[in-house]
């Protein structure tokens, strides 16, 4: 069994369902990861779900990656367009990295339209609602192999 691809998830992210469904839909996080889970199995991988608001925690778990994940799905959510350290952190990895946005953020505000995980993400999957994870995890995999 191969190393797990870890599903990380950035800032606000576990109050969906009840943040902005107009804009994010109306699963919630533990909905979103249990299609992960699916998919991961579907392709014989295993899934590692985290969220957090803190970004240190998140380069933390960056960081733990390099060693013990295939490869991350990540959805840095606000901390996408600005955070350095994310950035800096993801290029220590040698793993594949898959941006996901549930929303499209090209569609968005103008200061959506960038972010810094997009500079070394393998690519990017926006834009389908709790579906971009899913489709995330697929090609994580199909890169991991």
């Amino acid at each position: 069994m191969p190393k797990p691809i870890y599903v990380l998830s950035g800032p606000n992210l576990n109050l969906l369902g009840t943040r902005e469904p107009e804009i994010y839909g109306h699963q919630t996080l533990d909905d979103i990861h249990r299609l992960c889970e699916a998919r991961a199995t579907s392709l014989g991988f295993t899934v590692v779900c985290r969220q957090s608001n803190h970004e240190g925690v998140l380069v933390d778990w960056i960081q733990e990656a390099r060693f013990d994940a295939s490869a991350v799905v990540l959805n840095p959510a606000a901390y996408g367009h600005t955070s350095v350290a994310l950035l800096d952190a993801l290029k220590m990895l040698s793993i594949p990295v898959v941006e996901c946005h549930l929303s499209n953020p090209a569609a968005r505000e103008s200061f959506r339209r960038k972010t810094y995980v997009s500079l070394v993400a393998a690519g990017v999957v926006s834009g389908f609602g709790g579906a971009s994870y899913e489709l995330a995890v697929e090609a994580a995999a199909g890169l991991a192999r």
